[in-house]
């Protein structure tokens, strides 16, 4: 009874707090859901980037990791992870398509959206709430909630609605450089912030932040990375090893070169994690993301583990 109770108080105390939120739908327990420490916009998203020339680019070290999007037609943009630790989201347009470029830091999860449902574009705000130790994020047109790690309303009037993952890759700010020396980098945002710092000194040597949930099968650590394609995940640990994977109708490599932006106090000399790329056997770019194994085994219970054989 006092465990019910709880609930209910809790729930009472989302919809106080979120009097536009549509509380008859939900896809989830909302007794699963955790305050992250700040508030609703707390962590304020970013919406109209602006960008410079990457040739103009100069506070990024060489080894920072930033998320890429390469549309068909203009220049590649970058969206280094010094705003997004901050931000978590920017509302973007991208070669007419409007998108969200997503990072949850507590659980690696780097991932672009496009940000229509239907006919209406949605803009995304950082809401301060935890699922799995994973953002949940929401629209400012009805304030339902997203679960970032899958693109998909949990509550409100979208729940059941997915957003569509985008191919974007994190990668080194080197890396993204040489490939586009067009290419646009995000501008520093207007906010007094510490960029280029890490508010999570170690964390991915550590232990999940707010998760109370299994750990991963096989003895891989909850903080290692995985690369997610659909509802397979292969270690990185692995994909280090043999530097090329080719199964499952997929190509990953894995060349040095990317510091880890949750390790050292500067993230731009964080240790070693590397540049993966995801491409089909045609060459071309596979949705992916880099998720923590806990994540992974938390949003997708009966994935796929592609281990060493």
């Amino acid at each position: 009874m006092a465990v019910a109770g709880s609930a209910l108080g809790q729930e009472a105390a989302f919809r106080a707090a979120w009097p536009e939120t549509d509380f008859s739908r939900t896809a989830i327990d909302l007794g699963d859901v955790m305050a992250g420490g700040p508030p609703k916009d707390g962590i304020p998203a970013i919406s109209d980037p602006r960008f410079i020339a990457a040739a103009q680019e100069t506070r990024l070290a060489d080894r920072e990791p930033v998320m890429t999007v390469r549309p068909e037609n203009g220049p590649a943009r970058a969206y280094p992870i010094r705003y997004l630790m901050w931000h978590e989201i920017v509302n973007d347009v991208v070669d007419g398509q409007p998108v969200a470029v997503t990072f949850c830091p507590l659980c690696n999860t780097g991932m672009v959206f496009d940000r229509r449902v239907g006919s209406t574009t949605l803009s995304f705000g950082v809401s301060g709430l935890l699922r799995n130790s994973d953002m949940i994020m929401y629209d400012r047109e009805t304030e339902s909630w997203w679960q970032q790690a899958l693109g998909e309303g949990i509550v409100g009037r979208h729940t059941g609605s997915k957003l569509t993952q985008l191919p974007a890759r994190m990668e080194s700010w080197s890396v993204f450089r040489s490939a586009d020396p067009d290419g646009l980098v995000m501008d520093e945002p207007d906010w007094s912030r510490a960029y280029g710092s890490n508010p999570y000194v170690g964390y991915d040597t550590s232990r999940p932040f707010l998760y109370d949930g299994e750990n991963p099968p096989h003895g891989i650590n909850p903080l290692e990375r995985v690369i997610r394609v659909g509802n397979r995940a292969w270690p990185m640990t692995r994909l280090i090893e043999e530097r090329r994977i080719e199964e499952a109708g997929v190509v990953l490599t894995w060349e040095e070169g990317q510091a880890s932006a949750l390790d050292g106090p500067v993230i731009g000399t964080g240790r070693e994690v590397g540049n993966v790329n995801v491409l089909d056997r045609e060459g071309r770019d596979v949705i992916h993301d880099i998720p923590f194994a806990f994540a992974f085994h938390a949003f997708h219970p009966r994935g796929e583990w592609m281990i060493a054989k």
